[in-house]
C-alpha cells in the first residue's frame, strides 16, 4: 500500500490500481439476508434522498418529458419531424453527459488521477480501434449506433402508445404504481443485465459481438456504449418489459436514460467527483471496473448479488480472482 493524494478519499494505491476503495466491495442491502433495516434506510437515504446519479438521471428524464416529449397525436404516423426531434434530443444529452464527464475529466484532467481507477490515458494510437484511436472509436460507436437504437426504441413505444396498441398509465389516474415502476425499473435492469451479460460471454457470441466492448480494458465515459450494433440492441431489450407492465411514455423515457447514462457513468474510469476537496458525487464502479480488468468476474451490478449466488463475484481482494477460477463452471 502507498501512501499519495488518494489516500484521503477512501482508498489507496498499489501495483495494479491507481485508486482502489480500502475495503471490500458489497451489495446494496435489498436482496441480502437476514434483511437489515438500518442498511437498508442508509442505503435509501444516499440512493433517494440525496444528489446521485439515480436522482440525476430521474430528473433530467423529468425535463426531457417536459420540455421535448412530443404530442402523443404526432406520433401515430411515422415522420420524419418528430422522429428527427427525438434523435436530435438524443443525440445532444449524449453529449452533455459523456462528452461534459469526458472534457473535465480527460480533457482538461480537473482532477488530475485523483480517484482514477487506472492510472492510464485514453490509447491514442492503437490498431484495436477505428481511427487509432480509443475516444474517436468510442464516440462512433455511441452515436452511430448507440444513440440510434436509443431513438428507434422511443419511436416504436410512442407510436405504439399513440395508437393505443399499448394501454397507459397516468399520475393522476394511478399515481402508486407510476411511482413504483420508477423504483422497479432499476432492479428489473440489474436482473436482466446479469443474464444478457453472461450470454455476451458465450464463447461465439463475446468474439464475434462482445469484445468490441472489452477492448475498453481502461475505460472512459464514452466506452459505455461503445458497443456492436448487436450487443447494443441486446442491451436495450430491457425496455421491452413494457410491452407486459402497463406503463407511459415517461417510464420509456426514463427506463433508456436510466441504461445509457448508468452505462456511461459507471465507465467514467473515476470513482467520484471531489467537491471542495471531498469526494461527492458517486461515478464510476469499481466492481465493474474490476470486470474489465479480469473479464471472468463481476458480471452484473450491485443492485442484485447474482454474481455471489454464482460464485462469480470479486470483491477488490488479492485472493477473489483465483477463487472464481476455482468455482468457475467449465
Amino acid at each position: 500500500m502507498s501512501k499519495n493524494e488518494n489516500d484521503n478519499f477512501g482508498g489507496f494505491s498499489n501495483k495494479q490500481w491507481n485508486w482502489k476503495p480500502i475495503g471490500l466491495l458489497e451489495y446494496s442491502p435489498l436482496f441480502v439476508w437476514p434483511f437489515n433495516l438500518f442498511k437498508f434506510l442508509s442505503w435509501f437515504k444516499v440512493t433517494y434522498l440525496s444528489i446521485s446519479i439515480r436522482i440525476i438521471v430521474f430528473f433530467l428524464s423529468l425535463a426531457t418529458w417536459y420540455f421535448s416529449m412530443p404530442l402523443l397525436e404526432r406520433c401515430s404516423e411515422f415522420k420524419l419531424d418528430w422522429i428527427l426531434e427525438l434523435f436530435i434530443r438524443n443525440l445532444f444529452l449524449m453529449f452533455l453527459v459523456a462528452g461534459s464527464l469526458h472534457l473535465y475529466f480527460y480533457t482538461y484532467k480537473k482532477q488530475g488521477l485523483k480517484l482514477k481507477f487506472d492510472q492510464r490515458d485514453m490509447n491514442r494510437n492503437s490498431r484495436v480501434f477505428a481511427f487509432n484511436n480509443q475516444v474517436l472509436d468510442n464516440m462512433y460507436y455511441s452515436i452511430v449506433y448507440g444513440v440510434t437504437f436509443w431513438t428507434a426504441l422511443e419511436v416504436l413505444f410512442f407510436w405504439l402508445y399513440a395508437n393505443q396498441y399499448l394501454s397507459m398509465i397516468s399520475w393522476s389516474q394511478n399515481t402508486f404504481l407510476f411511482v413504483i415502476i420508477i423504483l422497479i425499473t432499476p432492479i428489473w435492469h440489474s436482473f436482466h443485465f446479469y443474464w444478457i451479460h453472461r450470454a455476451l460471454h458465450w464463447k461465439p457470441l463475446y468474439n464475434k459481438v462482445h469484445s468490441l466492448h472489452h477492448r475498453n480494458v481502461n475505460v472512459g465515459p464514452w466506452s459505455g456504449m461503445s458497443m456492436h450494433p448487436i450487443e447494443i440492441f441486446i442491451y436495450l431489450t430491457s425496455i421491452f418489459i413494457h410491452l407486459i407492465v402497463i406503463s407511459n411514455p415517461f417510464h420509456i423515457i426514463y427506463h433508456l436514460q436510466f441504461m445509457i447514462f448508468n452505462a456511461v457513468i459507471a465507465h467514467s474510469g473515476f470513482d467520484g467527483l471531489i467537491v471542495q476537496n471531498k469526494k461527492g458525487l458517486a461515478l464510476g464502479r469499481f466492481h465493474h471496473q474490476l470486470h474489465h480488468r479480469h473479464f471472468e468476474c463481476n458480471y452484473g451490478n450491485q443492485e442484485m448479488p447474482w454474481d455471489k449466488w454464482f460464485k462469480t463475484f470479486h470483491d477488490g481482494s488479492d485472493n477473489a480472482m483465483a477463487e472464481i477460477r476455482k468455482n468457475r463452471i467449465l
